[in-house]
């Protein structure tokens, strides 16, 4: 990267908006039909499998999903199949969803094949759809992100979001989730213009950090506890709003940053709360999804009015744009991290 060049990271997350735009209606008459094909066959539930990012919007979708069409989701073990080499029992009622950007990693592919053997409907949600996991899907839900050079992915976990949004819309037909798909590229690319450098400044010389939510918005603390490790080399761990006081807040002390992502749903106040209660200890709080600095927290700015299912993913082009300049702040370049590859392909 040349001096005054924008960092690939930077470039591919503004993307973003566009990518959704385009694969929202690229993927309407694929999805229109598996929607109708899912009302119909009825499955009892609904497996993901994936790893990464990948496994982030697994975590986001499974809340969509639970709650528009009222279906247990369950996350698999990749390695059951590929290390153990245990295949699972009669899968006829169920559908699994395996995510990938590559669609290259044996043991999601063989996990993919072994559920499809078993009877289910595997449907994958890809960016590279001729890849070994695309071959082996029963159907294919493409991102239409395009090519991604960054190691750290933006675009295509953000479209991985919208994925699922967009496959829990047609499949549950809910007239809430309809407008707010509609709505999504717009409130993404307004997003991506928000202010997150107090986070900047409060992470810089940061060595450990916790992420917090709740619902939806604990599979996109999972994502940035990761780009924070990835990108910005700090150790970084995602916890759900209702198991943080488990024990893990005993460590919530003597300066110890945590960002803090408040729902706009019921789980909002709470979350806020919670950050306050933070605050008085001595930690350093940041919270987005909070109107205006109080009682020792940060606010962070996100859309007013988002749909509640839909919101945590805005907060990611914010979130994405300022981690950009908080590995550079650190001294690191975010398309580069050391150790990792682009492609991370599992046993």
């Amino acid at each position: 990267m040349t001096a005054g060049e924008k960092p690939l990271m930077a470039v591919e997350a503004a993307e973003a908006p566009e990518v959704v735009r385009r694969m929202i209606a690229a993927n309407h008459g694929a999805l229109t039909q598996l929607g109708e094909t899912l009302r119909r066959s009825s499955p009892a539930m609904a497996l993901t499998c994936a790893r990464g990012s990948s496994d982030h919007a697994a975590l986001f979708g499974k809340y969509l999903i639970e709650q528009h069409l009222r279906l247990p989701v369950a996350s698999m073990a990749p390695s059951v199949v590929s290390i153990a080499g245990t295949p699972p029992r009669d899968l006829s009622n169920a559908v699994v969803i395996a995510i990938s950007q590559s669609g290259r990693s044996p043991d999601i592919v063989a996990t993919a094949k072994a559920t499809k053997a078993a009877g289910a409907r595997v449907v994958a949600i890809l960016n590279d759809v001729a890849s070994p996991l695309g071959e082996a899907a029963s159907l294919v839900v493409p991102l239409h992100a395009g090519a991604e050079k960054s190691v750290a992915a933006t675009k295509s976990c953000i479209a991985s979001l919208a994925a699922l949004a967009d496959l829990a819309r047609h499949w549950s037909r809910d007239r809430d989730l309809n407008q707010a798909i509609k709505a999504l590229p717009d409130q993404l690319a307004a997003a991506a213009s928000l202010d997150w450098s107090p986070m900047v400044d409060a992470l810089k010389g940061a060595r450990n950090l916790f992420v917090v939510s709740r619902g939806a918005g604990f599979g996109v603390a999972h994502e940035m506890a990761l780009k924070l490790k990835e990108t910005c080399a700090l150790h970084a761990e995602a916890f759900s709003a209702a198991e943080i006081e488990h024990g893990p807040a005993t460590l919530v002390r003597d300066g110890l940053p945590v960002l803090m992502l408040a729902p706009p749903d019921q789980a909002g106040p709470e979350v806020i709360a919670l950050a306050k209660r933070f605050a008085a200890r001595g930690a350093r709080v940041l919270c987005a999804g909070l109107d205006v600095s109080s009682d020792g927290v940060t606010a962070l700015p996100v859309l007013p009015g988002l749909d509640a299912s839909l919101a945590p993913s805005a907060w990611l082009p914010s979130f994405y744009r300022a981690v950009v300049h908080l590995a550079q702040a650190r001294g690191l370049d975010p398309d580069r991290p050391p150790f990792l590859n682009k492609v991370t392909e599992t046993l």
